[in-house]
């Protein structure tokens, strides 16, 4: 069975995609990006500033699914400049402590978003 969510607390979508999927035992949520969910705005800041809010929408949508950052079984991170891989690191922590997903980090020439300096996607196993 798949499902499409779009849980309350999410960023509105800016394309034609779902903010989460659920796919038999596991919950895809899509490439975030450092958005106000109120206020649908990008918030600017240092890396920190952007991972803290990316990572907060990607639990929101979780748990907006029934789920949880514990359940995250594998991120992507989508930088746009080296040098932002540390202190977006600290941050990461963070969220996950001692729960700890496999990662891919990949640093880009550009997002979906000019402003934006990270976006992260997240499979979460809810079997």
């Amino acid at each position: 069975m798949i499902e499409r969510i779009s849980p309350p607390g999410a960023p509105t979508p800016r394309g034609p995609y779902s903010p989460a999927v659920r796919a038999g035992d596991f919950i895809f949520v899509a490439g975030q990006i450092p958005i106000d969910p109120i206020t649908g705005q990008v918030v600017s800041g240092d890396v920190q500033v952007e991972t803290r809010q990316v990572l907060t929408n990607i639990k929101n949508i979780l748990e907006g699914c029934g789920s949880s950052m514990a359940a995250v079984v594998r991120c992507g991170v989508f930088l746009i400049d080296s040098d932002d891989f540390k202190p977006m690191n600290e941050v990461y922590a963070e969220f996950f402590g001692e729960a700890k997903p496999a990662r891919t980090t990949i640093i880009v020439a550009a997002l979906p978003l000019k402003d934006a300096r990270v976006e992260i996607d997240a499979v979460a196993y809810v079997g």
